[in-house]
């Protein structure tokens, strides 16, 4: 991938993600349990493991680090005295690795977003979990089809929170992305760049239309697109907004 960057997440194991070999229990709750750095930090041998590896990679192109999960700035700090005990090991071995890595927090936690603009001294970067983001935010199991209708990316609490996050993150001077489905959702594509939104993360099939979506609109009406939504009360006339707008700039959905 060299020169372009390549991101890698720290062990996210828990939720709906398991090894069969590792002994993680199986929870009442998993996706609010013993999970992703929560694990990480209870398993520093593993951890550790894992982050001299990306450490060493980091030697041979531009590699960012990022944590997921992360609930407060406690765990913040614990994941980077870990990382730091690395690369003291990899200094005293003479192991060579990027000194200047950027590290990012995953955003997916309400309690992150509320005090993203403490965190925001600790990282380089945000990267917004949305589908996490969004089911703590409504209190809504996604897996659970009683009440999966509940799941609305468009809701009005998520693209609030979904700004603030922006908004702290450029404030502090760092850039901030977007990892879940919602990044690769075209309905949402013109709301996410007018909320400022630096990068995408998508599956790649989904790159062309999004980068055609992009291309079509200037900065300035995302931003009115943005403003507009966030005053609609409802996922539903936020989405029926959306589209109107795609048909009035001749996007073609």
């Amino acid at each position: 991938m060299r020169p372009q960057s390549v991101i890698i997440r720290t062990l996210d194991l828990g939720g709906d993600k398991f090894l069969s070999h590792l002994e993680i229990p199986r929870e009442m709750s998993p996706f609010l349990g013993w999970r992703a750095i929560r694990f990480c930090l209870a398993r520093p041998d593993m951890f550790k493991t894992q982050l001299r590896a990306i450490l060493r990679a980091s030697n041979h192109g531009n590699l960012k680090l990022m944590y997921p999960m992360i609930s407060g700035v406690e765990e913040l700090r614990q994941a980077n005295i870990l990382l730091g005990e690395c690369k003291d090991e990899l200094r005293s071995k003479s192991m060579p690795f990027d000194e200047s890595i950027e590290v990012g927090a995953m955003i997916e936690v309400p309690s992150a977003a509320m005090t993203a603009d403490i965190l925001a001294k600790e990282v380089d970067f945000f990267s917004i979990g949305t589908n996490d983001l969004i089911q703590y935010s409504i209190a809504v199991d996604r897996s659970n089809e009683k009440v999966a209708y509940l799941y609305e990316p468009a809701h009005p609490g998520v693209l609030r929170l979904i700004k603030h996050i922006i908004d702290v993150g450029h404030n502090a001077n760092i850039w901030v992305g977007m990892c879940g489905e919602m990044a690769g959702d075209p309905v949402f594509s013109m709301i996410l760049m007018g909320l400022g939104l630096d990068e995408f993360s998508m599956p790649s099939v989904m790159v062309p239309e999004i980068k055609h979506i992009i291309r079509s609109i200037t900065t300035q009406q995302a931003r009115d697109i943005a403003t507009q939504v966030l005053s609609l009360p409802t996922a539903k006339e936020v989405e029926d907004f959306t589209r109107s707008k795609f048909k009035e700039l001749g996007i073609g959905r």
